[in-house]
């Protein structure tokens, strides 16, 4: 079992940066590939990132990539999302999420563990 949990969001202008935090519970949080996803209102939840268990590789949604970046720091179970250039398009309720797979997961059924969310809100 792994608990997720988020911290980081808030109220922000846009082309500012922010940073979300998510950590993770248990002491096999190297074996598990981590996600973001967000849900804006009214919409379904989508994809934003993903890393693999060591860190060395991620993959981006095209509508955040060369602005968000992913990264995981083992020793602390914890995943991180750097948002940079926010958009108020980015406004939503971003969740992290841990899979049991080694690799990059994009889909959000392959996820096992989901966080609470935290909310990020730009305005223009």
């Amino acid at each position: 079992q792994v608990q997720l949990v988020e911290s980081g969001g808030g109220l922000v202008q846009a082309g500012d940066s922010l940073t979300l935090s998510c950590e993770a519970s248990g002491r096999t949080f190297s074996m598990y590939a981590m996600g973001w996803f967000r849900q804006a209102p009214g919409k379904v939840r989508e994809f934003v990132a993903t890393i693999i268990w060591n860190g060395e590789s991620t993959y981006y949604a095209d509508s955040v990539k060369g602005r968000f970046i992913i990264s995981r720091d083992n020793a602390r179970n914890t995943v991180f999302l750097q948002m940079n250039s926010l958009k108020p398009e980015d406004t939503a309720v971003y969740y992290c999420a841990a899979a049991q797979n080694f690799g990059l997961v994009a889909k959000r059924y392959a996820y096992d563990y989901w966080g609470q969310g935290t909310q990020v809100t730009v305005s223009s």
